[in-house]
């Protein structure tokens, strides 16, 4: 049974930095795409970043390119999204997901486990 646990959400200033983590367990960790996306009261999901499998190449939205970065530890299974800079319109939750593919996709319904997620606010 996959599980997917997120940490390291919380309440932080304009312009302040987190780091969240995403604990994975039930499979082969490094040989998939793992990815990050957020979802705010009242809109959809939105891809935020990914990383690839077994060699991770990574890919961002264009709104947070520059200022975050996801990275991967496959010993600990343990995927990684490094937030600086925060703005108040980011204030969502945040979650991480993993497909069966080791290839990264932009789209939340091609990923097929999910952790829980966990609160970003941003005040200003």
């Amino acid at each position: 049974q996959v599980q997917m646990v997120e940490s390291g959400g919380g309440l932080v200033q304009v312009g302040g930095s987190l780091r969240l983590s995403c604990a994975a367990s039930g499979r082969t960790f490094s040989f998939y795409a793992m990815g990050w996306f957020r979802q705010a009261p009242g809109k959809e999901r939105e891809f935020v970043a990914g990383i690839a499998g077994s060699g991770g190449n990574t890919n961002y939205a264009d709104s947070v390119k520059g200022r975050f970065t996801i990275s991967r530890d496959d010993a600990k299974n343990t995927v990684y999204l490094q937030m600086n800079s925060l703005k108040p319109e980011e204030t969502a939750v945040y979650y991480c997901a993993s497909r069966n593919s080791r290839w990264i996709s932009l789209h939340s319904y091609e990923y097929g486990y999910w952790g829980q997620g966990t609160q970003v606010t941003v005040s200003s």
